[in-house]
């Protein structure tokens, strides 16, 4: 997980603004599929929202926990959606890394 600045946190959100959802966490909450599925979608798009359709009160702390199971960092909740980010494994894969190194 690494340290974001409030303008790297600020470039990220707009990146996401657009973006739909890809996981969702339903009426089972967080479940072993749900990790499974973050860190898919994690690997493949570093940048992603989850939308939380239950669980809105436990939002954060669920959100948190997710992020730490999948090594990623929590950039913002707004809502009841979650941004999380977590660079590709391999650097040529790196699409904001640039950006986000000169903020």
């Amino acid at each position: 997980m690494i340290e974001l600045t409030s303008k790297q946190r600020k470039f990220l959100e707009k990146n996401a603004q657009s973006m739909n959802p890809v996981v969702i966490v339903g009426q089972n909450g967080v479940t072993p599929a749900v990790e499974e599925m973050t860190n898919t979608s994690l690997a493949l798009h570093e940048l992603i929202k989850i939308s939380f359709n239950e669980f809105k009160d436990e939002k954060q702390d669920l959100a948190a926990k997710l992020a730490e199971k999948c090594g990623a960092t929590l950039v913002r909740i707004i809502g009841n959606k979650v941004i999380l980010y977590r660079p590709a494994e391999r650097a040529a894969d790196r699409k904001f890394e640039k950006s986000l190194n000169k903020l």
